[in-house]
């Protein structure tokens, strides 16, 4: 009897769960209100209070079921990171991509921590979490970086530091303009091509003019950590 109960109150806490992430997603955080919460999930106002303190312990709830898409991308390095070259990085990145665009209620979560909640108040922790997502990323990406330039990818004297920062700003951007219009453009198709073209930018100039005028008829072996699409996007 005992189980049955907890069981049955962990359902009635994912169906508020799941009902605050709708409600959230059409009416903001601020204009959503707990009644408005309880009555889409089919319960009582007092059975919202059970589980959860008040809506900003009930917002932190939701957020901590999925995994934000740059928290995602430093996941996929994550102890292994100081392991991966550009090529793993690249595909890292392309894989949140994917995940996003398939992956409904990452998209519906992100979409309401990135553009329907004030950073104000206790909702100020989601704040907090971008920042920790993207100094996390910085750190991974800059180490990729420094190891690309150790191996002579990168063009001397390139600030790894700059070029992290730049690679973040460029994807969040990228992910924040998607979530604004979503038919916009393909995010896969159009993301890749954005990310091959910067990381096309920072190689050696060397690799570049190899690229220019040599088209591999089949997949070489390449000494830079650079992916073939990256050196191919330079001619698309």
């Amino acid at each position: 009897m005992v189980r049955r109960t907890k069981e049955e109150a962990q359902v009635t806490r994912s169906r508020i769960l799941d009902a605050a992430e709708h409600v959230f997603e059409r009416h903001g955080v601020s204009g959503t209100s707990l009644n408005d919460i309880a009555e889409a999930a089919g319960v009582t106002r007092g059975a919202i209070y059970w589980h959860f303190r008040d809506k900003a312990d009930l917002f932190n709830a939701m957020m901590e079921r999925v995994t934000l898409p740059l928290e995602e991308s430093s996941r996929i390095g994550g102890a292994k990171s100081a392991a991966l070259d550009i090529a793993q990085m690249r595909c890292s990145f392309i894989d949140v991509l994917h995940k996003i665009v398939a992956d409904a209620q990452l998209k519906r979560v992100f979409g309401i921590a990135t553009h329907k909640v004030e950073y104000v108040g206790e909702l100020t922790a989601v704040r907090d979490r971008h920042i920790d997502a993207r100094d996390a990323c910085l750190v991974d990406v800059e180490r990729t970086f420094k190891r690309a330039l150790r191996h002579g990818e990168l063009a001397r004297g390139t600030s790894t530091r700059a070029a992290a920062i730049g690679l973040h700003a460029l994807f969040d951007g990228l992910l924040q303009n998607w979530m604004l219009d979503p038919r916009g453009f393909d995010l896969v198709r159009v993301g890749t091509k954005v990310l091959d073209t910067y990381l096309a930018g920072l190689a050696r100039p060397a690799v570049a003019t190899q690229t220019l005028t040599h088209t591999p008829t089949h997949t070489p072996k390449r000494s830079s950590g650079l992916p073939v699409e990256t050196s191919r996007s330079l001619t698309s």
